[in-house]
C-alpha cells in the first residue's frame, strides 16, 4: 500500500463502521446471545463484514480497515462487542476472534486478487479461507486463554464444540458473502472497483 487515497480511507471508515454495527446486534436483539458454558456469547456479523472488507477492498487496504477497527477500540471507544473497548478486551478468551479478522480480510481479499476472473467457486474459497483462518486463531487462543489465565481445564475438542452454532452461522454468512460480492461485480465496472482496492 503505497499512498492511501480518499476513497481508500472512505471505504476503510465504513467498514470500521460495519464491524462495530456487527459486534453490537445483540444489544438491539438480545435474544441472538447464545448461552456457552455459563457464560453468554453473543452472535455477531463481524467475520461477514471482514470477509466483505477483503473480497471488496483487497488484501491490505481490508486488513488496514480491521487494524484501524480494533486500533480504536483498545483507544477506548466502544466498538467491540456489548459497546466495550479498550486492551484488556484483546486478553479475554474471545480476543483472538478479534485479533483474527486481520487475517480473515487480508486471506480472502488475497485469494480474491490472484483469481483473474470473480465466481460463485472463487469468491466461495476466498470467504472459506477467511474463516478457516478465524475460528483457527480464535478458537486456539480461547483455548489457551481458558486453561492458562482462567484455569479451567477443557480440551481442544470442547474448545471447538462449543463453537459449532456460531461455525454454522459463519458458513451460511460466507456463502451469502460469495453471492453478495459475485452480484456486487456484474453490477459495479470493475476497474472502479481497482481504484478502491490499494495496489
Amino acid at each position: 500500500m503505497t499512498k492511501l487515497r480518499t476513497t481508500n480511507l472512505t471505504f476503510s471508515a465504513i467498514f470500521v463502521c460495519l464491524m462495530a454495527i456487527g459486534a453490537n446486534i445483540t444489544v438491539w436483539f438480545p435474544m441472538l446471545a447464545i448461552p456457552i458454558g455459563g457464560a453468554t456469547v453473543p452472535l455477531s456479523l463481524q467475520t461477514f463484514f471482514a470477509t466483505i472488507a477483503g473480497l471488496m477492498l483487497g488484501k491490505r487496504l481490508g486488513a488496514f480497515a480491521m487494524m484501524t477497527y480494533i486500533l480504536i477500540g483498545i483507544a477506548g471507544l466502544p466498538v467491540f462487542s456489548q459497546l466495550k473497548a479498550g486492551p484488556m478486551q484483546l486478553f479475554l478468551p474471545t480476543g483472538g476472534f478479534i485479533i483474527s479478522f486481520i487475517f480473515v480480510a487480508f486471506f480472502a481479499g488475497l485469494i480474491a486478487e490472484r483469481c483473474k476472473k470473480p465466481s460463485y467457486p472463487m469468491y466461495i474459497l476466498a470467504a472459506f479461507t477467511g474463516l478457516i483462518f478465524n475460528y483457527g486463531i480464535g478458537v486456539t487462543y480461547m483455548y489457551v486463554a481458558i486453561n492458562t489465565w482462567l484455569e479451567l481445564q477443557i480440551s481442544y475438542t470442547l474448545a471447538w464444540s462449543g463453537m459449532i452454532p456460531f461455525l454454522i452461522k459463519d458458513t451460511g454468512l460466507a456463502c451469502l458473502a460469495a453471492v453478495f460480492m459475485l452480484n456486487l461485480v456484474k453490477r459495479i465496472p470493475s476497474r472502479w472497483i481497482s481504484t478502491v482496492k490499494a495496489s
